[in-house]
């Protein structure tokens, strides 16, 4: 069970890096640091985009009806938030049901 946990854990761990990656290369492209239109930058931003933009969409339209005078883009912050609260969650779940 601690091994199926850990991967659950390890999992979302990847996921949050892929999204922290979406989001530094999103800034990255629109300051003009890096050329979208290098294959290389383009294929980790297509790969990015879609593993995180599914994700973020739910968070990204409750947030454009909610606050619509927001400039800036706090979902992935929130996405990342409620990730670890379910992580920890699910620890403290298993801790409870071991002891």
């Amino acid at each position: 069970m601690v091994a199926f946990l850990t991967l659950i854990a390890n999992a979302v761990n990847l996921y949050v890096f892929v999204l922290m990656v979406a989001v530094v290369l999103s800034w990255l492209i629109t300051f003009n640091v890096v050329n979208p239109y290098n294959r290389a930058v383009a294929m980790v931003n297509d790969f990015a985009q879609r593993l995180t933009e599914p994700a973020l969409r739910p968070f990204r339209r409750f947030m454009q009806r909610k606050v619509p005078s927001l400039q800036i883009d706090i979902s992935p912050i929130i996405l990342i938030l409620l990730l670890n609260f379910a992580v920890n969650l699910m620890w403290e779940v298993y801790r409870g049901i071991a002891h």
